[in-house]
C-alpha cells in the first residue's frame, strides 16, 4: 500500500466537548440519584485525562466505587453519548470533509484508530458520513492491550502499510506513530498538552495543515 495517514476521533476529528458534558452530567445524575455520588460532576477531572480507554477513565473518576459500579456507568455513559450524537448534538472539527476529500483526492488511503467504543465511533461514523473516506476504522476495544501503539499495528500489518502518519492530539497517538515507525502529526486543540505535543514530528493548529506536512515529508520506515 502508498501512503496511510491513521486519525485519532476524539479532539482530533470530533469535537467530544460538544457532547461530553452533557453525557458526562446525565451519567453523574442517575449516579446521584441511586445515592452513589455526591456534589459536582467532575468535568475538569474528565477532561485531564481524555483520550485515555473508558475503563482507565472510570478508575480515576469512581476510584472507590465497585468494578460493577463502574461498568454499569461505563454503560450508561456509552449510551448517553451515542444518543446523542444522533440527535446532532455533536460536531466535528472544522474543515474534516474538506480534507478527507483532498487526501483522498491525493491518494492517500486513511484510517481511524480510537480509544472510544465501537458503538460510539460507528455512530460518529454514520451521522456524519465519514465512512466514504474512511477505510476502516479501529477501536480499542479490539485489542485486550488498551494500547493505541498495538491498534496502529493492526492496521500496519492489515494492510502492509510501509509509509504513514497518525494524526492526532495526545501522547498515545504520538507513541503509536513512533512505535510502528510513522510520522506523528500533533493536533493542537482542545485537549492537547504542549508537553505532549513537544514529542510529535510535526503540530498542527489547524487540518488545514496536514496536506502541506504530508506532500513535503517523505517517510521511509
Amino acid at each position: 500500500m502508498d501512503q496511510a495517514v491513521i486519525f485519532d476521533m476524539d479532539g482530533t476529528l470530533f469535537r467530544t466537548e460538544t457532547i461530553l458534558e452533557r453525557a458526562l452530567d446525565e451519567t453523574f445524575e442517575r449516579l446521584r440519584s441511586e445515592g452513589r455520588w455526591q456534589g459536582a460532576t467532575p468535568i475538569d477531572a474528565y477532561r485531564s485525562i481524555m483520550g485515555v480507554p473508558l475503563p482507565i477513565v472510570w478508575e480515576t473518576l469512581l476510584p472507590h466505587h465497585e468494578t460493577a459500579v463502574r461498568e454499569a456507568t461505563d454503560g450508561y455513559f456509552l449510551t448517553r453519548l451515542v444518543e446523542n450524537i444522533k440527535s446532532g448534538n455533536g460536531a466535528l472539527y472544522p474543515g474534516v470533509t474538506e480534507l478527507f476529500k483532498r487526501l483522498s483526492g491525493m491518494g492517500y488511503t486513511l484510517f481511524v484508530a480510537s480509544n472510544g467504543l465501537i458503538p460510539y465511533l460507528e455512530a460518529i461514523m454514520s451521522h456524519y458520513g465519514l465512512n466514504r473516506w474512511i477505510t476502516e476504522t479501529y477501536s480499542i476495544e479490539q485489542i485486550d492491550s488498551l494500547d493505541k501503539g498495538n491498534l496502529v499495528a493492526q492496521i500496519v500489518a492489515k494492510y502492509d502499510i510501509q509509509d504513514g502518519f497518525v494524526v492526532g492530539d495526545r501522547l498515545s497517538d504520538i507513541l503509536a506513530a513512533r512505535a510502528n515507525g510513522l510520522v506523528a502529526i500533533g493536533c493542537r486543540f482542545d485537549f492537547s498538552q504542549e508537553e505532549e505535543l513537544r514529542q510529535a514530528d510535526h503540530i498542527v493548529d489547524v487540518l488545514a495543515e496536514i496536506p502541506d506536512i504530508l506532500t513535503t515529508r517523505h517517510v521511509s520506515r
